[in-house]
């Protein structure tokens, strides 16, 4: 790892210097006021003619104070919702971070940033809405915020063709529920980080699926079947968990915290979804049958100890194989069996 990155891992928050917001409002709004009374009253004096020199001074320092100095003052105040903050810059310098719900006034020369508020190719808004959610056009004629929101936020990106474990190409959508820790780092670590969480994400998901069957088939044409194999289907929370790890170390530089990543959509890609519905098909039937004649063996089996220990009737190993395949026929069909009466003798 170069200087580069070890600066950007060490970019650390910095509370922006701040006063009450109410107070210098009602301070500049007083001061305001007697801007207008000294201009004012030096206009009069210059009327009157009565002192020229300090009319003019009058007039320029309430001029001065109520078309300048008062409306820069009136820059430096900010407002914050809960959850909300600003990244502040002066002069192109890292300033601090505002946080908190509140009223505050701030030096008036700061610049609030916020990367995630620009429009990119891919369609990333503001991180209010999901990271390739469109804009309309209602949403171009509204000034972007420079705020950056501090809430748990949802990152739904499209669904994507991805091959598993076995090269099956497989469809799968994940939702991401995230959420910025670190202003610093979101804001100068990366360009956008919205955009780059989005990225991160699909990126994270095809390593992820790669290393994961669809699906396990207990069949003869599978080389290894192992019950217990992990698979995407079936171990959804395993790969969330791991899901959510691989994306939490993608997206550290950058400030966001994972909370959740799970699976929401997961099927076969088209072109093979009806080989592999076949085939699940297949697999269950075979599945049915073992179960049916295993149970049925054990039924025969059941059937010659009870009439051999009740002494019901003596059978020779001919008619005991006729007995068997008789039983078997009837417990193993797959429609109901007709009975045939036997008027005549066993010999």
């Amino acid at each position: 790892m170069d200087n580069n990155d070890k600066k950007q891992f060490q970019t650390e928050e910095i509370n922006a210097k701040h006063i009450s917001g109410m107070a210098i409002f009602i301070l500049n709004m007083l001061l305001m006021l007697a801007s207008i009374a000294s201009f004012i009253f030096g206009a009069v004096l210059l009327d009157n003619k009565a002192n020229n020199t300090m009319g003019a001074l009058l007039m320029a320092l309430g001029g001065f104070y109520l078309f300048i100095l008062g409306p820069i003052l009136f820059i430096g105040l900010k407002v914050l919702k809960p959850n909300e903050a600003y990244v502040l810059t002066l002069f192109g310098k890292y300033y601090g971070t505002l946080k908190g719900p509140g009223f505050y006034f701030v030096n008036p020369f700061v610049a609030a940033v916020n990367p995630a508020t620009q429009t990119t190719s891919t369609g990333t808004t503001t991180p209010e809405g999901s990271a390739h959610e469109k804009k309309s056009a209602q949403d171009y004629r509204k000034p972007p915020s420079k705020k950056i929101s501090l809430k748990t936020l949802t990152l739904n990106n499209d669904k994507q063709k991805v091959n598993d474990e076995l090269g099956n190409p497989i469809i799968i959508g994940i939702v991401v529920i995230w959420k910025v820790v670190n202003t610093a780092k979101a804001v100068f670590n990366v360009d956008n980080y919205t955009e780059y969480l989005s990225i991160q994400c699909d990126s994270a998901l095809r390593d992820v699926v790669r290393t994961y069957p669809y699906d396990v088939f207990n069949s003869s044409s599978d080389i290894e079947c192992d019950k217990n194999e992990k698979t995407l289907r079936g171990s959804s929370l395993e790969v969330a968990v791991k899901l959510k790890s691989d994306i939490q170390s993608r997206v550290e530089i950058a400030g966001l915290e994972i909370l959740e990543a799970k699976i929401t959509h997961l099927a076969y890609a088209p072109e093979i979804a009806a080989a592999m519905l076949q085939r699940q098909q297949a697999s269950a039937i075979i599945d049915a049958r073992q179960m049916i004649v295993e149970g049925a063996v054990g039924m025969v089996e059941m059937a010659l100890k009870k009439l051999n220990e009740n002494d019901i009737v003596q059978l020779d190993e001919e008619r005991k194989a006729a007995m068997v395949s008789n039983l078997l026929v009837v417990l193993c069909a797959s429609k109901e069996a007709q009975p045939v009466v036997n008027s005549g003798t066993l010999y």
